[in-house]
């Protein structure tokens, strides 16, 4: 039985390699929160010189330790003819000064998370996007926790993201291991369409489950640390890391 303890042992390695490779190398500037740019990353259209409807999914880690595991993710919008963006997001610290954790803001629609570089998740761009903006305004003013957060299991940033996603089929959002949260569906609440909406996924309060879809692939859940095979991009998927392989 030495190759099964030895398989176990390299799985633990692999799976935890993400995390603590990423909480060694985290923040080694000595740098604040409050120090850290929050400008954009030049990523989205100019509202100016694009007068096309816009709707992106953005992600960027997550300020300190909590960005060797997870990412902090948002949705921004902008009607055909608008001269700036609306930001959909949670935000954690909105709780402890007793407002409500979902922020609806004109705001930079692709800026640095605290120093953290987006990732653009999803792209919809004219009609497509003129008829996602209203959905995804119903869909946050809908969301079930709009007063509660927690950073493990959820809700969080990742679960608002995903909440939003299910609702609204064309963003096709496929949430990478790094979504932390984007599992949680509630105390009672067990079996929902993937985040992308082309599979389901059954999980027990966030923590334990498993998704299927034809663009997550299979992806497990344990404690929150998500891992699986994606077939459509040829791809892993690792906690810490995300997809790794040749996403499309």
């Amino acid at each position: 039985m030495k190759w099964y303890y030895l398989s176990l042992i390299a799985a633990i390695v692999i799976l935890a390699s993400g995390p603590l490779i990423l909480l060694i190398t985290e923040n080694r500037t000595g740098m604040r929160w409050f120090e850290a740019s929050t400008g954009s990353a030049k990523l989205a259209p100019d509202p100016g010189s694009h007068p096309g409807a816009v709707v992106q999914v953005y992600a960027a880690r997550a300020w300190g330790w909590r960005g060797a595991f997870a990412v902090h993710s948002w949705i921004s919008v902008k009607p055909a003819n608008a001269h700036e963006y609306t930001v959909y997001q949670v935000i954690g610290w909105r709780a402890r000064h007793g407002r409500p954790v979902v922020s609806i803001e004109k705001d930079v629609p692709d800026r640095h998370w605290y120093g953290n570089f987006p990732e653009l998740i999803a792209d919809l761009r004219g009609d497509d996007a003129d008829a996602a903006i209203s959905q995804i305004h119903q869909a946050a003013l809908n969301y079930p926790y709009p007063n509660q957060y927690r950073v493990w299991p959820g809700p969080n940033s990742n679960t608002f993201v995903a909440w939003i996603a299910r609702k609204v089929p064309n963003l096709r959002v496929d949430l990478s291991p790094t979504f932390v949260g984007k599992d949680w569906l509630g105390a009672t609440k067990f079996f929902a369409r993937s985040p992308s909406g082309t599979g389901y996924q059954f999980t027990i309060l966030g923590v334990l489950g498993i998704t299927v879809g034809i663009d997550e692939g299979i992806e497990f859940n344990v404690g929150c640390a998500h891992f699986g095979i994606d077939f459509l991009d040829l791809a892993v998927r690792l906690p810490g890391w995300g997809i790794v392989g040749f996403r499309t």
